[in-house]
């Protein structure tokens, strides 16, 4: 924000912030959308509606395993990272419900920081699927409890823009739970949360 390279941001924890407000700050968020409904006059609904209708839609959502055995979590990490790291991973096909993804890239994700070239390592292991489908895994919480693993998966959708986020990301959270073995190496059932 100071480069100037930047006026508005959000987070996954739905934040949002910008340059006249440092801190990520849901009341800014929900000021601002109250702008613009009063100003289009629409209702939310019909403005997302309208948006997708134009644009296509993001679909998004995120797995948290809390409380995972801290070696067992760290294990399958380790091991994901070999699995994608081989060379015969990318091209890879995943046929579910009709669907086949195929990996057109997969790595340990790394991120650049535009101003000042920082580097920040190990922001989660990362699969792209030709279609521009992710599939995002993640360990974090490795404190006193255990373990939290997330699983971010998404995908854009120009022509299914109605459906329910769950479902239309149903078959990319099976190739997750399938590649990583998250529920048999964790003695897991599900997530503790979806969102």
């Amino acid at each position: 924000m100071d480069a100037g390279m930047l006026s508005l941001c959000g987070e996954e924890g739905f934040g949002t912030g910008g340059d006249h407000i440092r801190e990520k700050d849901g009341l800014w968020a929900v000021l601002a959308w109250l702008s613009i409904i009063a100003t289009r006059k629409q209702s939310l609904e019909d403005i997302l509606k309208e948006h997708w209708l134009k644009y296509g839609r993001n679909y998004f959502t995120r797995y948290d395993y809390d409380n995972v055995d801290i070696d067992a979590a760290c294990d399958m990490m380790e091991d994901l990272e070999i699995l994608i790291s081989d060379k015969s991973f990318v091209k890879q096909r995943f046929a579910v419900e009709d669907k086949i993804y195929q990996v057109e890239k997969a790595d340990n994700f790394q991120y650049t920081d535009p101003v000042d070239s920082t580097i920040t390592r190990n922001q989660g292991l990362r699969i792209i699927f030709s279609d521009g489908s992710r599939i995002i895994y993640r360990l974090g919480g490795t404190g006193a409890e255990g373990a939290t693993v997330r699983i971010y998966i998404d995908s854009y959708e120009r022509k299914l823009i109605f459906e329910d986020t769950q479902v239309q990301l149903a078959p990319l959270a099976t190739i997750a739970l399938k590649i990583s073995q998250l529920h048999h190496r964790t003695g897991r059932n599900g997530p503790s949360l979806i969102t």
